[in-house]
């Protein structure tokens, strides 16, 4: 066995083999190095894969090359067991006495013991899943490193899983991030891996969907992968579901449905195996409901002359949902149609999950299909994001959140019988290992999955370093930089995992994905007090500026504005994130900006927005340059008043920008995040960053960027006291963001404005009425139209007028 590198650990030096690394530990273990493994399952086609995803997972990482071995060597050396329950009796007397003291297993469950006596580690499956899982514990619990493998020789567990339906979505479309630049090869060890913990079923998407039809990336057209990604889900015993959104146009006229069905039905007939179809009511897909069952019941009939024992589950999810049309879903959805497998609960369900439980026959599953891809705009957004990371990060970047996705896992579990997610690719790739480990057993402490993620993936002899590291990135994300502090010391974590790491040096896309986060965190919190320090810079000097001195001031604002970019901060930092982004590339296709890497915007792309401004720049230049060469000294000081006074609510007045904590303390915040995360009775932050290019931002106010918001007809209340009781108000709003609907305001009750159709992008003004006012306080409410998405109030100014 050949002596460790010299490693860092916690303050000191030292010299560790595996076993001394154990040892040092306070462990004892197995030395499975030198042994084999024996295989007591009769029926071979029950092994699946098994057997040579263990020896081949074995090998990748130790370069052992277990032999198999018979079981009269067993006790003689080391050995592995590979059995299944119905094999029990051909076990040695002692092996069975070991497992018949352990609980019972259920379907899909496993036995994993390790007999320290006879240096033995058994794996017993209740059937063919249960031994796959049985094997995947193992490998996650094991400590393999090169020309070693341990495991503890106290480990004992039986366990059966709590949820039948535990999965991914792996779509192969160009819209993903990283997918569709997989191979075959590519994909298949990643559903292995998937599989490793526990994953029992992968959803596929088919060739068509809202996305373009092709990718040059792209190793095998869509419809050929698709066969592909379907064998090796069969290969592992895993079950294939299909999400097939309804995105043709004619879904009513003959000609019409039977060009939809024929397409589906040269689908169905090329997959080797489809156990269950989701048909999302919406998003994409706008059928009314009466319309979208009848569809489905004529898709049922296609699919089940290929796949007979396949179920159509189907989404509630539209754009335009109102009371009727939830009237009309639930009456259609318990008439139990023959094919019907139940209801999902996915993005853009307006409705809890808890009163879709209720509406729903007690005999109808929920499946939830749960985001856990996105940062903002999404169904699960990350509580208290930053303005900063919404211009940076975006919607959709490498964003591993281990912590909140069990609490929001657990949250809602009781509910429905398992999940699978919404993925874009490989940026939630801790997400989705978090997910499927709550969907076995939802009492699982989140650290433990992180420290069989990093033991199986990252390095096992540096496990907690790489658990907090990951821990430090979902930290990153809580609120302003400017107040957390703490992506320095993120990357100073990572930092010494890049030195100290086989992963570091061998290229590690796992490793580089934290890595890259790490750098572009650090690196973004510098730019930030850089652009924040000259933005304030250029305030005092344009608030100290004279009529006589107008010019040398608007000059002095423009350049200390434009150092920004001028003169950057980090320059090595940012290349090292440049750097990665090219090795993730090559690796496995992440596409992390959209010239370089074929990436789409706001598909993972965060990369080209590493110099994004962070000040009010972009919206303050032009002004200030057009101010410059304006001949008027008169009129030059007028506008810079008009700017420099821009949020000023005048005398008596109030101003608030809801992207602020200070304004946000007015805002009737709902359930909130702990019980709400999905803001569908709470009101939360929402965004509107409008992107000309990599980098570039539209000309408008950082306050329009982020709004207090509220989704569906759930109310937005904000409250105002100590008014003047004799004067008369007026309100000023900013309804800034992506959703366009149509508004009403009410204050204390009183109708402020009706249903105004809003752009996303406007400002106006309405008088409040005084019988709203006249106690010192005044409560605003506003609402959208039902069925709308949402609305968005960015900015108000509370304007005290005369007095009576």
């Amino acid at each position: 066995m050949k002596l460790g590198n010299a490693i860092f650990f916690v303050g000191l030096w030292i010299a560790v083999t595996p076993i001394g690394y154990a040892q040092g530990r306070g462990l004892s273990y197995i030395d499975l190095s030198a042994g084999g493994i024996c295989n007591f399952v009769t029926d071979k086609q029950q092994l699946l894969r098994t057997q040579s995803v263990l020896l081949e997972e074995i090998a990748k990482r130790s370069g052992i090359d277990l032999p198999m071995m018979s079981s009269g060597e067993l006790g003689k050396k080391p050995g592995i067991i590979l059995t299944l329950e119905s094999d029990t009796k051909r076990l040695p007397q002692v092996v069975q006495e070991a497992v018949g003291e352990m609980e019972h297993i259920g379907a899909e469950g496993y036995r994993l013991i390790a007999l320290k006596k006879y240096q033995i580690v058994v794996v017993m499956g209740k059937d063919a899943r249960g031994l796959l899982f049985g094997v995947g514990k193992l490998l996650r619990k094991a400590t393999i490193t090169p020309d070693s493998m341990l495991f503890p020789d106290h480990f004992s567990l039986a366990t059966t899983p709590k949820n039948p339906i535990r999965g991914h979505q792996l779509g192969y479309r160009p819209k993903n991030n990283a997918y569709d630049a997989f191979s075959v090869a590519q994909f298949d060890q990643y559903i292995r891996e998937l599989a490793l913990f526990g994953v029992n079923c992968i959803e596929l998407v088919p060739p068509r969907t809202d996305d373009d039809p092709t990718h040059p990336i792209m190793k095998l057209p869509p419809a050929q992968m698709m066969v592909e990604l379907s064998r090796i889900c069969d290969s592992y015993g895993l079950d294939v579901s299909m999400w097939y959104p309804n995105v043709g146009k004619d879904y009513d006229s003959p000609a019409g449905i039977q060009s939809e069905l024929a397409e589906r039905e040269e689908v169905f007939a090329a997959l080797p195996r489809l156990d269950a179809l989701f048909i999302p009511g919406g998003d994409p897909g706008d059928l009314e409901v009466d319309t979208l069952f009848r569809w489905v019941g004529q898709v049922a009939e296609v699919l089940r002359n290929y796949h007979p024992d396949s179920k159509i589950w189907i989404s509630p999810q539209a754009f335009k949902q109102t009371d009727h049309w939830f009237d009309v879903f639930f009456e259609q959805a318990n008439r139990r149609h023959e094919w019907f497998g139940g209801v999902v609960f996915g993005p853009w369900v307006s409705m809890p999950i808890a009163e879709i439980r209720n509406r729903l026959s007690p005999e109808i599953p929920i499946r939830r299909y749960p985001d856990i891809t996105h940062n903002i705009s999404c169904q699960y957004p990350v509580p208290d994001f930053d303005l900063t990371w919404a211009l940076t990060l975006g919607r959709e970047s490498i964003n591993p959140r281990p912590r909140e996705f069990k609490h929001i896992h657990n949250l809602f579990e009781s509910y429905a019988i398992g999940g699978i997610t919404y993925s874009e690719g490989t940026n939630d790739d801790v997400n989705k290992f978090v997910w499927s480990d709550q969907d076995w057993d939802s009492s699982t402490p989140v650290v433990e999955t992180l420290r069989d993620y990093a033991r199986l993936f990252l390095d096992p002899l540096l496990v907690e370093p790489f658990v907090l590291a990951i821990f430090a990135l979902e930290d990153n994300l809580r609120g302003s930089p400017l107040t957390n502090g703490g992506m320095i010391r993120t990357l100073d974590k990572w930092r010494y995992l890049e030195q100290h790491s086989p992963a570091g040096k061998a290229s590690n896309p796992r490793f580089q994905m934290g890595l890259i986060r790490a750098y572009f965190d650090a690196y973004t919190y510098r730019r930030l007090t850089w652009e924040t320090y000259l933005e304030q810079q250029a305030w005092d000097v344009l608030r100290g500026a004279a009529p006589e001195t107008v010019d040398n001031a608007l000059t002095e604002a423009i350049a200390l504005l434009k150092k920004g970019a001028s003169q950057p901060v980090c320059a090595d930092w940012r290349q090292r994130c440049l750097e990665l982004a090219d090795s993730l590339y090559e690796s496995i296709g992440t596409q992390l900006t959209v010239e370089r890497h074929h990436g789409y915007e706001e598909r993972g792309n965060f990369i080209d927005h590493i110099d994004m401004p962070l000040n009010d720049a972009p919206w303050l230049l032009p002004q200030l340059e057009a101010l410059l060469s304006t001949p008027s000294v008169a009129e030059k000081v007028k506008q810079l008043a008009g700017i420099l006074q821009r949020t000023d609510p005048g005398p008596g007045g109030i101003y608030d920008n809801f992207s602020e904590a200070g304004s946000w303390q007015r805002v009737e915040k709902g359930k909130g995040w702990f019980a709400d995360p999905g803001n569908l009775q709470s009101a939360s932050h929402g965004f509107n960053i409008k992107v000309k290019g990599p980098s570039e931002r539209a000309a408008e106010p950082k306050a329009w960027m982020k709004q207090a918001t509220v989704l569906y007809d759930h109310p937005l209340v904000i409250h105002y006291g100590e008014l003047d009781t004799h004067a008369n108000y007026s309100v000023k709003i900013a309804y800034t963001g992506r959703f366009k609907s149509n508004i009403s305001l009410h204050a204390d009750g009183l109708p402020v404005h009706g249903y105004q159709p809003v752009s996303g992008s406007e400002v106006y003004e309405f008088d409040v009425p005084k019988a709203a006012t006249s106690d010192g306080k005044v409560t605003f409410q506003w609402r959208c139209k039902p069925g709308e998405r949402g609305l968005q109030v960015a900015e108000l100014w509370l304007t005290r007028k005369e007095r009576n």
